[in-house]
């Protein structure tokens, strides 16, 4: 009987898709959670709103806490500080350029929230919100990708994977 061969081949395949859907991750998260620090200074976000969450902590310690994220980062990538000095500004400069599209955000759920409690259903104000939430979405999505291709043009392959490997130890214990 013959018995199907298995691979001999001990090489593992090149991981970088793997690696870039993992600093797509990474900075996505980090992006996220500067921006939700960011906000959480805004008005109407008081104690009983992300502030409690937060520890308290306002808009002022939005940079501070990207800061603390990227010594992450760099600490795991092994970042030269040449590396460091790059990345900081796209990160910086990603969280600036979305925080108000959260504002736009808030905005466009406001609308709806109103469209939801009139009298009648207001369909075309629905849709009117539906649509603003998709078009920040995208505005988003876009800014992120960008982000994430120029970070990922700033790290080596080995550091990308030395990324990920962390990356996935911290998925595992989640």
């Amino acid at each position: 009987m013959n018995s199907p061969s298995e691979p001999t081949s001990t090489t593992p395949p090149r991981p970088t898709l793997f690696s870039r859907m993992t600093v797509v991750a990474f900075v996505a998260g980090l992006t996220l959670a500067g921006g939700i620090a960011a906000v959480a200074g805004a008005p109407g976000m008081s104690a009983g709103g992300w502030h409690h969450g937060m520890g308290g902590h306002g808009a002022g310690d939005a940079s501070a806490h990207v800061d603390h994220m990227l010594k992450h980062l760099f600490v795991e990538v092994d970042a030269t500080d040449a590396q460091q000095a790059r990345i900081t500004p796209l990160v910086k400069q990603a969280m600036a350029d979305l925080l108000p599209l959260h504002a736009q955000l808030q905005a466009a759920h406001t609308q709806a929230i109103q469209a939801l409690t009139q009298d009648t259903v207001d369909r075309t104000a629905l849709e009117a919100a539906r649509l603003a939430h998709l078009q920040l979405a995208d505005q988003a999505s876009k800014r992120l990708v960008q982000l994430i291709a120029d970070v990922d043009e700033v790290l080596t392959p080995a550091q990308r994977s030395a990324l990920a490997v962390h990356l996935q130890k911290m998925h595992v214990k989640s």
